[in-house]
């Protein structure tokens, strides 16, 4: 039924993208995807690959595979404001993680965050609700927690260049009472370059730190390369990899090295303002 429900919602996010228009080129688009806050309908498919994680028995033969759906649907709330609904849906399979010769796989919980944004201004921000829903259908793949608070988003793109970061702070809400509650803060810091032909290079870094533990529960930093392509000479995507290094605080299981990869499709269309003058 879960996985039913996250299918409905990406076929109505597709269906949501309307008639196209004339489409920008490579270069603006290259710009469009540097920014996490674009008012554009965007269904990327992120496999991410984490391999040699210290398991439960000192070993390092544990692996962890992640395909984070992370559909992006845009609605204009006014001439000046939209409201950027982001959604990580994440299908996950490990081994070796939790203990040796066990293995898990299934959804993960699903984290929607609703930016709204402003369109006027050189800083370009977000702030807004972040949702951290417990979806998972393996109790080790989930927080078993419903977690709620703020996130924010600031940055700008001068010349050729994308330099900003992402914060969201989750607290919980509600959940089950034998698992431990979460206060935790995320932060991503990133800048990137673009160049001719819709060709983009960068580096960012993705930390959560547990307020409860004191420490770094996860970090990595990623150097990052994507290209705006064309699919069957229609479909405007952008493809991305990214070599992953992991950092965190000592006893914090995490891999030693790991890839990302990115197929983002993008849908272009003019929306009308749900608040009219």
């Amino acid at each position: 039924m879960k996985r039913r429900i996250c299918c409905l919602f990406v076929l109505w996010v597709v269906a949501g993208a309307g008639v196209s228009y004339a489409q920008p080129s490579p270069d603006d688009l290259a710009k469009k995807v540097s920014n996490p806050i674009a008012s554009m309908i965007s269904v990327p498919f992120q496999f991410n690959f984490q391999f040699n994680i210290n398991n439960a028995e000192g070993g390092e033969n544990g692996y962890k595979m992640v395909m984070n759906l992370q559909p992006i649907l845009p609605l204009r709330l006014s001439g000046k404001y939209t409201l950027i609904n982001r959604l990580i849906i994440p299908f996950m399979t490990q081994k070796d993680v939790t203990a040796r010769n066990q293995k898990e796989e299934g959804l993960g919980d699903i984290l929607y965050t609703g930016f709204i944004s402003s369109s006027f201004a050189k800083v370009i921000w977000g702030v807004g609700p972040v949702v951290s829903i417990p979806w998972a259908t393996n109790y080790a793949l989930g927080t078993r927690k419903l977690a709620i608070g703020p996130g924010i988003v600031i940055l700008g793109q001068p010349g050729n260049w994308t330099i900003g970061g992402l914060v969201n702070q989750l607290w919980t809400a509600a959940g089950d009472r034998s698992r431990a509650d979460v206060n935790a803060a995320y932060f991503q810091p990133f800048i990137s370059h673009r160049f001719k032909g819709g060709f983009t290079a960068g580096i960012s870094s993705e930390n959560t730190y547990d307020w409860n533990g004191k420490r770094l529960v996860a970090g990595l930093a990623s150097f990052n390369v994507a290209q705006i392509i064309k699919i069957a000479a229609k479909q405007i995507a952008s493809i991305q990899f990214s070599p992953l290094v992991f950092y965190g605080n000592a006893g914090v299981k995490k891999p030693v090295w790991g890839a990302r990869t990115t197929l983002a499709f993008i849908f272009l269309k003019k929306t009308k303002p749900i608040i009219q003058k």
